[in-house]
Formats: structure tokens, C-alpha cells, sequence
């Protein structure tokens, strides 16, 4: 195979707040994988929680280059154990993995979501995230972007009277995200205003680690309670089903599609919500997390969406929250930049 890596500096239309950080651009890192006139594309973005930045993805995988070129590629999941033995994080194999399972649906003509013989005749619409700010800056965005469904970042002493200003404005259903800021009598005294304000349920209240937190918010919250920090890979989700409701599976956390196909997998089987998440990917990302949708029963894929400037083209979401996928095969992406 052939390796190509570009590192992209994304433009965010606004500034992206949430309770522990700010940003206004989004490193992301894009791996191409070439073969027999085909070429598949994988992201994965930068992101501080995380400790993972871009030159550290571009690192690690340059430190494979030979071992790369010289694979002989026949499909992802054969591909994903040999990378996953080069001992990567989990960033940089998702990056790897993305481009090898687009590479693969274009070899061989198929979208994935054929080639896993899932339909995508019904499918969940993708919330639009708002992030935190000002409650007048919070509304302009609403305002601005009319969406049947907003994950609203929360982590403030006033988050209720925030969602009670937003309800003012807009009928669409919300999903309160609070980035681990609140503590789990916060979560439970929280759970009823907001229930009756619309909200439909609450992602990772509780800091990632404070499972007998979690234990009191699932004997005690009106509302579900999905995971994401707390839910990073496949050996996480055992835990998170006797702790959380649902799960928010993120591409760059568990290492790619491969590992996530078999945590929804596992996640069903254990009666947990299956939600797929973003973290401000392109469409390159975005049109992988697309290819799972049949197999969802929530998504947050507005990451595209969220950017000043695209540089892909791929999966599209209309105003109506929509998606449009392309007849090309694999994730169905084309590089732009």
C-alpha cells in the first residue's frame, strides 16, 4: 500500500466551548492508504483530554512506514490487528483503520453499510451541537442553525435556567451533554427540571471515573444517562452497562471502525443504547460514523457541520437533518485539499 498523511488545521464556524475547554480550530490528521488505483481516506482529530495531537498520530505512524508499504491488504479487520500489534494509539489506528475500511469498500464497489448488510432505509438524525456560552450566544446559534434536535454542553452553577432560556426559542428535542462536570446529586436534583424542559437524556454528568457516582444516579435519575468518557474501548462497555443506560461510542477513543462494529455488537447484547459520536471530524470522518447509522439508535455526527471550511467531500447532511451518501464505495469520501 501507499501512505500518504496531511495534518489540517479546521476552522470552526464558532468558538467550541464545553466545561473544560475552548477552541476555535481543530487539528485533525488524514491518512490515505493506495492500492490498485484506489485510495482510501481515515481521520482522526487532535484532542487535549486525550493527549493526542496530530505531529504525535503523524509520529507513530511514520514509524510503521515500511511495514506499511510492504503489507499485502486484503481486508480491515486482518489490517486492524496487524497495526494494533505495532503498538499505536488507539488515535493513530483509527486513522489507519477508517482509510483501510474506505480503501476496502472501493475495491470492491460497495458502500460498508452494504458490504455489513445493514439497509439504510431508517436511520437516526444527527443532534447539532451547542456549545457552551453566553445564553444570548447559545440562542444565536439555535437561531441560526434550525435543527430538529441540539446536544446542548452544560457545566455551569445555572445550567437548568440555560436550558429554560433555550426552550423559549425552539421545540426541538434536547440532549444535555455535561462533560463530566457535574457531581451525581447535581445529576439527580437536575434530571426532573430538565425532563420537564424536553430533554431527552443526559451524556457523561459524572467525571469518567466515578463509578458508586454513577451507581446512585442510575437508582435515582428520571432521565437516561448515556456514557462517552466513561466509554472509551471495547473492555469498557461491560462496566458502563451496569453503571449507564446507553453508550457514545467515538471512532478516535476505541481505534476505528473494527472495534466499534463489535461494541455495538456487545452493547445490544447487554440492552444499552448505541450511540456513535463525533469530535469535530471532517466529512472524512463524519462519512465513516454515517456507514453505522442503520445500526444506531442515536447519532452526533455534526462535526462537518460545525467547520468554517470542508475538506471533503462524502456523506451529506440536509437542512433537514437528512443524509445524502454517495454512490462510491467504502465510506464514499474524495479529498478536496
Amino acid at each position: 500500500m501507499q501512505l500518504v498523511l496531511k495534518k489540517f488545521t479546521l476552522k470552526l464556524k464558532h468558538t467550541f466551548s464545553i466545561s473544560r475547554e475552548s477552541h476555535d480550530f481543530q487539528d485533525t490528521l488524514i491518512v490515505s492508504l493506495s492500492e490498485n488505483g484506489q485510495t482510501g481516506y481515515g481521520e482522526a482529530t487532535s484532542n487535549p483530554y486525550y493527549g493526542a495531537t496530530a505531529e504525535q498520530m503523524i509520529a507513530e505512524i511514520r514509524s510503521i512506514e515500511k511495514e506499511l508499504n510492504n503489507y499485502a491488504f486484503t481486508d480491515p479487520l486482518q489490517f486492524h490487528s496487524f497495526i494494533t500489534k505495532m503498538g499505536l494509539s488507539n488515535f493513530a489506528i483509527c486513522a489507519l483503520d477508517l482509510a483501510a475500511h474506505d480503501l476496502y469498500g472501493k475495491l470492491r464497489g460497495k458502500p460498508l453499510y452494504q458490504i455489513w448488510n445493514t439497509s439504510i432505509s431508517k436511520y437516526p438524525t444527527t443532534n447539532y451541537t451547542i456549545g457552551l456560552d453566553t445564553v444570548e450566544k447559545m440562542k444565536a446559534k439555535i437561531l441560526e442553525k434550525p435543527w430538529p434536535i441540539y446536544k446542548i454542553k452544560l457545566g455551569t452553577e445555572n445550567d437548568v435556567a440555560i436550558i429554560k432560556e433555550l426552550r423559549a426559542i425552539t421545540n426541538a428535542v434536547f440532549r444535555i451533554d455535561a462533560n463530566c462536570a457535574w457531581s451525581a446529586k447535581e445529576t439527580i436534583f437536575n434530571a426532573p427540571l430538565l425532563k420537564e424542559l424536553g430533554v431527552e437524556f443526559l451524556e457523561q454528568p459524572l467525571k469518567a471515573d466515578d463509578w458508586q457516582g454513577m451507581e446512585q444516579v442510575m437508582h435515582h435519575s428520571v432521565l437516561p444517562v448515556i456514557a462517552d468518557e466513561s466509554c472509551i474501548t471495547e473492555e469498557d462497555v461491560d462496566k458502563c452497562a451496569l453503571h449507564f443506560n446507553g453508550i457514545n461510542i467515538k471512532l478516535t477513543k476505541c481505534g476505528g471502525l473494527t472495534p466499534a462494529l463489535r461494541m455495538i455488537a456487545k452493547g445490544k447484547e447487554l440492552g444499552l443504547k448505541i450511540m456513535v459520536g463525533c469530535m469535530t471530524e471532517s466529512t472524512v470522518g463524519i462519512s465513516a460514523i454515517a456507514q453505522l447509522l442503520p445500526q444506531l439508535d442515536y447519532v452526533d455526527m455534526d462535526g462537518a457541520l460545525l467547520l468554517s471550511e470542508d475538506i471533503a467531500e462524502g456523506v451529506r447532511i440536509t437542512a433537514q437533518g437528512k443524509v445524502i451518501f454517495p454512490e462510491l464505495g467504502g465510506s464514499g469520501i474524495t479529498l478536496t485539499k
